[in-house]
């Protein structure tokens, strides 16, 4: 049965045709019988899938496509909207992963015959996984039909007697009953009905991929479709924060989002994981993430921690933390009386330091929390006097410095705290202090996150062991508590840290001075020759799209997604030419990897700019905003082809405008058609200009360099001013 519910943008046509939207504007205009409107506005309006498809069929548009990306369009065009989706197709394949045979019985039949099975199906797998969330999410698919729940609502009274245990059952196979025993009137849809050419897709993606992958996939693009209605903790900045609070066989997170923080904390046996979120949404989202990320029991809940927090009586090894910054409506006046705040009433000013102590509350004796913080908690005025008392009391115990870029809001170096919930022992008398600044990475690919990790774990582990660390200029120092309880308790790292090793710091200066100044010899001997000029020439043109159609090259799209760990190119990068920076989402897709002449250009933002992959950038993923154009080398020359790319002129024509950025149709974008001897001509120019406008770059940031370590020479007494 195909969904004729699901609806899809002219951006979701474009996709499937494998066309820029220009092109869907076109076919709306020149074709009487393209498919109408059935939703969206009079400026971006929405169309049933059913008929975008059949129509493409018909003209022979329609391009092979992948399976993620059907999926995907279902889960984005469907009519509860897509949140509903990501519940439905994640509760459908928590069963497909832990009950396959379930899910092949009651999908043999009918769509109508699966949306009034799975309800009952779905039950046995729930209620003992994700406890008394399974009755909200169930709420949404409908009431269970006669099914056998032997191992259901009881399963869960036994996992809650029975704290840190993992008593997940191994239950029978369902008894699937025919369609002619399903309850409720045969005239009355099932609530599921409309979502059962999703489930049925993700099912199919989950034979290829396996059920976690293809809900991290889904939940991904989900993600990456709506930056701005969501704050993410990357992956990397998860995984150091989980190392430093250590294994927990209890972990707690009590503003989860998405449930990247509990996803990164280390399986153990017979664990549990406790997550709470003000978003209804994304607790059941985080739920059903980790309950596909590992067996650990899974307990979840919606509801503000400040103000009705679900684990009053939890006591966990670890508590993690992203939580909310600069809230104003926390809760100051109701709470004013909380046993929460043993080291005293925050401001209402100091939302963060409530989440601070809501944490240390929910800690066993001598458990960890590691929360992320904005920087001015460590020196607002507001916030001094409980600062003072997590330092005397021994709680406190580290702050650490990230590098600008490495969590939202990009343009603030946050921090890390580490908090341990003290026991009967004397309060520690030092706190470690760390700044990790110098290794933030260049544009908008985040730090180096292999050198932040390595150094906050060196300095953590060392002075875990010995209760202090040796000063490690300009990086890390263990600072006397006693120190810093001055009137202000200002816990920032850099302004208690000792400057960076300065020895030498005038011969790198030095060599910094030579090697510009053989830069700007070199950028001399590559100025081009004066232009001769010529009678302006009217060559053929054609397009890329045509030269695509042609075989004369491959058009491909990045970043969709990937493996976290492999470098990727951002289109700052290409801007800025400079080395692969960025990563792209957590994914098992297929990354597009570029290879040596391959021509890459940048489709947002405005400017004439491509760059051509050489050896050095070879293997690296193409990112978001970025379209790959691969020449088949019998054909076109790639120097000769990125050249006539960043033409003013040409790069204006294939341009659109919007009212706050500029986006470029590549395939648009024109070039002459010409023999490729000439267009080797043509391309050897370019590759001067290009080695030119590199030397130019070069000689510029050394410049910088130069500049920027006199200042500081002259100012901190490395460097005489004669």
């Amino acid at each position: 049965m195909q969904d004729q519910a699901t609806e899809v943008t002219a951006a979701g046509i474009a996709r499937l045709a494998g066309v820029g939207r220009a092109a869907v504007s076109n076919w709306r205009r020149r074709h009487a019988d393209f498919p109408k409107p059935v939703g969206g506005t009079e400026t971006s309006p929405s169309f049933a899938l059913a008929e975008v498809e059949g129509w493409l069929r018909k003209q022979g548009k329609l391009a092979e496509v992948p399976l993620r990306e059907r999926v995907w369009q279902q889960l984005a065009g469907h009519p509860g909207g897509p949140l509903t989706a990501l519940v439905h197709a994640g509760c459908t394949l928590l069963l497909i992963h832990e009950r396959s045979t379930v899910w092949l019985a009651a999908s043999a039949g009918s769509d109508e015959r699966l949306a009034r099975l799975l309800p009952g199906a779905l039950t046995q797998v729930l209620t003992p996984r994700l406890g008394a969330l399974a009755g909200v999410l169930m709420s949404g698919v409908g009431a269970p039909d006669d099914v056998n729940t032997s191992d259901g609502p009881q399963a869960t009274d036994r996992r809650s007697t029975a704290p840190g245990v993992n008593t997940a059952p191994t239950t029978p196979d369902v008894n699937i009953p025919d369609s002619s025993g399903a309850s409720g009137s045969p005239s009355t849809p099932p609530p599921l009905l409309p979502s059962v050419p999703l489930l049925r897709g993700a099912a199919e993606l989950a034979a290829e991929v396996g059920a976690r992958q293809a809900f991290e996939f889904l939940l991904g693009r989900h993600l990456d479709a709506n930056p701005r209605q969501y704050t993410l903790t990357p992956a990397e900045l998860a995984a150091l924060m989980a190392d430093l609070a250590g294994p927990a066989r209890t972990a707690l997170d009590p503003a989860c989002g998405t449930g990247a923080l509990l996803r990164a904390v280390d399986t153990r046996p017979e664990q549990w994981l406790h997550a709470q979120d003000s978003a209804p949404d994304l607790a059941a989202l985080t739920a059903l993430r980790l309950a596909l990320h590992s067996r650990a029991g899974v307990r979840a809940a919606a509801g503000d921690a400040l103000r009705a927090d679900a684990f009053p009586e939890l006591r966990a090894d670890v508590v993690l933390c992203h939580p909310p910054f600069n809230e104003r409506n926390w809760g100051h006046d109701e709470l004013a009386y909380d046993p929460r705040w043993e080291y005293g009433f925050p401001a209402r000013t100091e939302s963060e330091l409530a989440w601070v102590q809501h944490a240390l509350a929910r800690l066993t004796d001598g458990g960890t929390a590691v929360l992320l913080m904005p920087p001015a908690a460590a020196s607002r005025r507001s916030g001094r006097r409980i600062r003072a008392d997590l330092l005397r009391r021994g709680a406190l115990r580290a702050v650490l410095a990230l590098p600008v870029g490495a969590a939202p809001p990009y343009n603030i170096p946050l921090h890390v705290w580490v908090l341990r919930r003290p026991e009967r022992n004397p309060a520690a008398p030092e706190v470690l202090l760390m700044d990790t600044g110098r290794f933030a990475g260049e544009g908008r690919g985040g730090p180096d996150w292999a050198a932040v990790r390595e150094a906050v774990l060196d300095a953590w582990r060392a002075f875990t062991r010995a209760g202090r660390l040796a000063e490690r200029p300009g990086l890390a120092r263990s600072v006397p508590v006693i120190e810093l309880l001055d009137d202000d308790v200002d816990l920032a790292p850099a302004r208690h840290l000792p400057p960076p090793a300065v020895a030498d710091g005038a011969e790198q200066l030095a060599a910094v001075r030579e090697r510009l100044g053989e830069t700007l010899r070199l950028t001399t001997d590559l100025t081009p020759p004066a232009a001769d000029p010529a009678p302006p020439v009217r060559w053929p043109l054609t397009t890329i799209g045509e030269l695509a159609r042609a075989g004369a090259l491959v058009m491909r799209t990045g970043g969709s997604g990937g493996h976290a760990r492999l470098p990727a190119l951002t289109d700052t990068d290409v801007l800025a030419a400079t080395a692969p920076s960025g990563t792209l989402p957590e994914s098992d897709e297929e990354a597009v990897l570029t290879e040596p002449g391959d021509v890459v250009v940048p489709v947002l933002g405005g400017g004439s700019v491509a760059r051509v992959i050489e050896e050095a950038t070879a293997g690296a993923a193409l990112g978001r905003n970025l379209v790959l154009l691969r020449p088949d080398p019998t054909a076109l020359d790639p120097w000769f082809l990125a050249g006539f790319l960043r033409g003013t002129a040409n790069n204006r024509q294939a341009s659109s405008y919007a009212s706050t950025a500029t986006r470029l149709d590549v395939r648009r974008l024109q070039l002459p058609r010409l023999p490729l001897a000439e267009q080797r001509r043509y391309g050897a120019r370019f590759h001067a200009l290009d080695e030119f406008e590199r030397a130019l770059r070069h000689a510029s940031r050394l410049g910088d360099h130069l500049v920027r370590g006199m200042y500081d020479g002259l100012t901190d007494g490395t460097v005489a001013p004669d």
